[in-house]
């Protein structure tokens, strides 16, 4: 594009920041307006997961704006799961083949790092503390508040990147003569953010290489390494129901909780009860919308368009990829009209491709990961990726390790490839046979008809 446009930027998160990052490299006017306070001079994250996943789609797009060397610094790689069981037995899965990992990331770290260098470009300016009110939709001129203020300011497109309850998607929702389909589904799972305090010598108390899970099939703990020594865990159970957030209200029942399900862990944990008991869960949910286009002025991006459950790590990653792309887009378009509607094309059906996985995956990560034949199964994928790559890649890998691939087929090859392994594990004594001559016959014949056929 030739043109240089000023470009409206509503949140100024991961998401939204790196975008302005990308859109003022370009040369255009950027300004990014966030409800909140400097977060590097305000602890705006306190009491909320201050570690993320980060993979390989959002190292691609860190990559692009040059930010990765030095989110790599700080971002510790973890090679592979670890399952605590009731017991404190530990199992290993790892993530990929050796040397793959996904990285925990600090959320304010890259959040920060991000604005700074967004405040570093001369044509992008940063203004904390600005509350949407209202947004024209056929102008792109918008209406803050900031203090007692009112702030007017036009631009030529508006980006909302402002979160899962995002403003300018409630905005775009009350538009006349807009046929606008939306939901929003609040999963029956909350979160808790729990600590787990460096050992006294500043070493992890656990491998600091995991990601560490205590899988107890309708909830779950699971432990991600900070650089400080410490892990940021967090506890996913129902809010409400016989088990739950709310039937665990009083000092006993907790306790009693954590020795019961969590033993291991209970030991390694700051004053876990207390913690519990003075904190309260929030809630997961999924947002589905479309169109994330409305009058070829304002675009939807990030947690906006697409709010998806924690369980894949891939919501900051999936994000991330949103940049990417309408940034690519962006250099191959005369005009933004063109770029928002290949960017809407582009990334609609592979929003929805990994919401719905990432929804799957609790399953996978509370009860599965400590099943034995479901474990066995993926020693029997791994080997066979090692024998036929380019016939098969495990759905894991395709959307953690693999951005060349879409997340809309990803999830259309792991369904055809999960019947396939149905059959397999149907074998009789597989068990004891996985390692067979045969076993790797059949699923050779049958991933050549079913996957080649698809491709």
């Amino acid at each position: 594009m030739q043109d240089k446009h000023k470009v409206t930027i509503a949140g100024a998160g991961p998401v939204g920041a790196l975008i302005g990052v990308m859109l003022a490299k370009k040369g255009h006017q950027v300004d990014l307006f966030e409800s909140r306070p400097d977060s590097r001079q305000t602890n705006i994250y306190q009491g909320k997961s201050i570690n993320l996943a980060l993979s390989d789609r959002g190292w691609l797009a860190l990559q692009a704006v040059g930010l990765d060397s030095k989110v790599r610094e700080a971002a510790i790689p973890m090679y592979c799961r670890i399952m605590h069981d009731e017991q404190g037995k530990l199992t290993k899965q790892p993530y990929g083949k050796d040397g793959q990992a996904i990285w925990s990331v600090s959320r304010s770290g890259i959040n920060e790092q991000l604005i700074s260098m967004a405040e570093q470009e001369a044509n992008c300016h940063v203004h904390f503390e600005h509350h949407l009110q209202s947004v024209d939709f056929s102008s792109a001129e918008c209406e803050f508040r900031h203090h007692e203020d009112v702030v007017n300011h036009s631009a030529d497109i508006v980006i909302g990147a402002d979160g899962a309850f995002s403003k300018v998607r409630r905005l775009a929702q009350e538009l006349p003569r807009k046929r606008t389909s939306y939901s929003m589904e609040y999963m029956p799972t909350s979160y808790m953010e729990m600590s787990f305090p460096a050992a006294p010598d500043g070493s992890h108390t656990m491998e600091k290489n995991a990601l560490h899970i205590w899988p107890r099939k309708n909830f779950m703990l699971i432990a991600l390494p900070n650089p400080d020594g410490s892990f940021t865990g967090t506890l996913f159970m129902d809010h409400e129901g016989e088990l739950s957030f709310a039937a665990l209200n009083t000092e006993e029942k907790v306790s009693k909780f954590f020795t019961r399900y969590f033993a291991d862990a209970l030991e390694l944990m700051e004053d876990p009860v207390a913690g519990f008991l003075k904190k309260s869960p929030s809630p997961l949910c999924l947002v589905h919308i479309y169109p994330w286009l409305f009058n070829d002025k304002v675009a939807l991006i990030g947690d906006a368009a697409h709010a998806m459950v924690p369980f894949y790590g891939q919501g900051m990653n999936c994000g991330f990829e949103d940049c990417r792309i309408l940034n690519e887009l962006e250099a191959q378009h005369d005009n933004w009209a063109d770029v928002l509607n290949a960017y809407q094309l582009a990334r609609k059906e592979n929003g929805d491709a990994i919401i719905e996985l990432a929804k799957r995956n609790f399953k996978e990560m509370s009860e599965l990961s400590a099943d034995p034949s479901f474990l066995l199964r993926k020693k029997i994928e791994a080997e066979f990726h090692n024998r036929h790559p380019d016939l098969w890649i495990p759905l894991y890998s395709m959307v953690t390790f693999s951005p060349q691939i879409p997340y809309a087929t990803a999830l259309k090859v792991g369904d055809m490839q999960k019947r396939i392994m149905d059959e397999i594990m149907a074998i009789e004594n597989i068990e004891q046979n996985w390692q067979q001559a045969f076993v790797y016959d059949k699923l050779y014949e049958l991933a050549k008809t079913t996957l080649t056929e698809q491709s």
